[in-house]
C-alpha cells in the first residue's frame, strides 16, 4: 500500500508508492557520448580558455594559469550572476527586482578528463572540499551576497555541459525559497521542542539503521524517511555544525570519505548513474552564522527519472522505492 511521509524539516509530503517498486536494474542510465580532451576547457594546457584562476592547489611552484594544478577554480565563461555593480533593489508598482549581481564559479576537481569525483581518492576529494570552503570563505565577505551555493550537475542527463569533472559556487543576493523553508521548519521544531531537527534525525536514523548508508565517526548517509526520488541520500555531520566553512580540518577529511563511500556506493547499485548534488549551509550576511537550529547537509539526487505532471502540479513526489529499500541495496555495495 503506499505510504504519505512528511518530511520534518519543511512539512513537504512524499508518496512512496511501494507497489511500483523497481529494483536497481530497471533504471535505464543515460551515459555521456565519449568526448575527447582536444577541446576541453578543463583539461591542463588549455587554462587559456578559461578566465584566469581564483584558487590552485599546485605542486611545487609552478607558475599560475599554467598546468601543474591538482584543483583549480575559475571564474564561469558564461555566469548566470555578474559579480560587478549595485543590486539597485526597487519596486514596480506591485513586483520587486533587482540587478542580477552574485558570482559563478566553477571548481575543476581534477586534471584528469576521465576521472570522475567517485574516482578520486580520499585526500584528492578532500581537496576539492576545502576548495570549496575557501572560495566560500572568501566571497562570504562581500557584503552583498545571503547565500552561497556550491552544487555539482554529472552527467548529461543531469545538467552538465562539459564531461571534465566539475562543481560550481553560485553566491546570491537572496537565500533561496528552499533553503529558506529549511531553515524555517528547522527553526519552528527548535521553538517547539528546544531541540535541533537534524540532531533528531542523525539520533534516530542511527538507532534504526534501517536507511542507514554509509557512517564514520563524524558523518552520516542515509536515504532520507520521505525522499522525492529513487536513491536520493543525504549525508549529515553527526555533531551540530550550521556553516560548512567553519567545519574543523579533521572534518573535511571524514566528510571525503562519507562522500566517496556514498558516490561509489551508487555508481556500484546504478551503473554510474547521472547525479545532482547540493550542498545546504547557513546564510551569510549575518551577524552570527552558528544557528542552533540548522546544520549544513549535502543531498545527492540520482538522475533516474523526471518530473511529470502531477508532480508540478500538486507538490507531490511520486517515488516508486522505499527508502528503506534503497539504503539496503546500497549497503550492500562495496565503497
Amino acid at each position: 500500500m503506499p505510504e504519505l511521509r512528511k518530511d520534518p524539516i519543511i512539512g513537504r509530503w512524499v508518496i512512496i508508492a511501494t507497489e511500483r517498486a523497481r529494483r536497481p536494474q530497471d533504471f535505464p542510465v543515460q551515459h555521456d557520448d565519449a568526448a575527447g580532451t582536444a577541446t576541453c576547457p578543463f583539461c591542463p594546457g588549455a587554462e587559456d580558455k578559461t578566465p584566469r584562476e581564483l584558487l590552485a592547489y599546485r605542486a611545487g611552484h609552478t607558475p599560475a594559469n599554467g598546468p601543474g594544478w591538482s584543483v583549480r577554480v575559475v571564474p564561469n565563461r558564461y555566469p548566470a550572476l555578474m559579480i560587478e555593480g549595485a543590486l539597485d533593489k526597487k519596486g514596480v508598482g506591485l513586483y520587486d527586482k533587482m540587478n542580477g549581481i552574485g558570482a559563478h564559479e566553477v571548481i575543476i576537481e581534477t586534471p584528469e578528463h576521465d576521472r570522475a569525483l567517485a574516482d578520486l581518492s580520499a585526500a584528492e576529494l578532500e581537496a576539492v572540499l576545502r576548495a570549496w570552503r575557501e572560495r566560500m570563505v572568501d566571497l562570504a565577505r562581500d557584503q552583498r551576497f545571503r547565500y552561497l551555493l556550491v552544487f555539482k550537475n554529472h552527467g548529461r542527463a543531469a545538467g552538465a555541459t562539459l564531461a571534465h569533472s566539475h562543481s560550481q559556487l553560485i553566491a546570491l543576493p537572496v537565500v533561496p525559497r528552499t533553503v529558506k523553508n529549511e531553515i524555517d521548519g528547522a527553526r519552528a521544531h527548535y521553538e517547539h521542542r528546544d531541540r535541533c531537527v537534524f540532531c533528531d534525525i542523525v539520533g534516530q536514523e542511527l538507532d534504526d539503521g534501517a536507511r542507514v548508508v554509509y557512517e564514520n565517526d563524524r558523518f552520516l548517509s542515509f536515504c532520507p524517511f520521505a525522499p522525492r526520488f529513487p536513491f536520493e541520500c543525504c549525508i549529515l555531520p553527526k555533531r551540530h555544525a550550521s556553516a560548512y566553512e567553519l567545519m574543523d580540518r579533521p572534518d573535511y577529511a571524514g566528510l571525503a570519505d562519507a562522500l566517496r563511500a556514498t558516490l561509489r556506493k551508487l555508481d556500484g547499485a546504478l551503473d554510474h548513474p547521472p547525479y545532482n548534488l547540493m550542498l545546504h549551509s547557513a546564510p551569510v550576511g549575518g551577524a552570527d552564522r552558528d544557528l542552533p537550529h540548522f546544520h549544513w547537509h549535502v543531498e545527492l539526487i540520482p538522475k533516474l527519472g523526471s518530473v511529470a505532471g502531477f508532480e508540478w502540479g500538486s507538490g507531490f513526489y511520486i517515488n516508486p522505492v522505499s527508502p528503506e529499500s534503497a539504503a539496503e541495496f546500497l549497503r550492500k555495495v562495496s565503497p
